[in-house]
């Protein structure tokens, strides 16, 4: 019976240590987690119809410029290509949450990302903006006050 509380405390213990931890490393970042992944297509009625069947959902937004989906909380769009190279490997755009748009695109700048897409309003209170980071990825940020996660 000792043995299992030691145990007991060791591992909560433990628990409660990284618990701390984890919440002290999110608190630090002004990154609020994944938010929206968009895929440029060549064709957004076909890739519209393709999505819908393969989500098993229908898009929530659907407009000629973009088609959003609510994928468990997550947002998946659709956004038509401007040219040839915009599809396959380099199409797909990620965009993590953050409070501030303007503050944080600064900040990767000054840390050697390269400016792709400055801060642009999307409509509503949504802001994107996007970099290439020193290895040549597309990093997306987005502040959308509309987005909640999964419960």
């Amino acid at each position: 019976m000792y043995l299992s509380v030691l145990n007991d405390l060791v591992v909560k213990g433990i628990l409660a240590q990284w618990l701390t931890k984890f919440k002290t490393y999110t608190m630090k970042t002004p990154f609020l987690g994944l938010r929206t992944t968009i895929y440029k297509v060549s064709d957004i009625e076909k890739a519209k119809v393709w999505y819908s069947k393969a989500l098993g959902i229908e898009p929530y937004f659907d407009q000629p410029f973009y088609v959003g989906f609510n994928v468990g909380g997550y947002e998946l769009g659709l956004h038509p290509q401007e040219s040839k190279a915009e599809t396959g490997l380099g199409g797909v755009t990620s965009y993590w949450g953050v409070e501030n748009v303007n503050g944080v695109y600064a900040m990767l700048l000054k840390n050697g990302a390269k400016p792709h897409e400055e801060p642009t309003n999307v409509g509503g209170e949504i802001v994107v903006a996007s970099v290439i980071d020193p290895w040549g990825n597309l990093f997306g940020i987005i502040y959308n006050p509309e987005f909640s996660l999964p419960k």
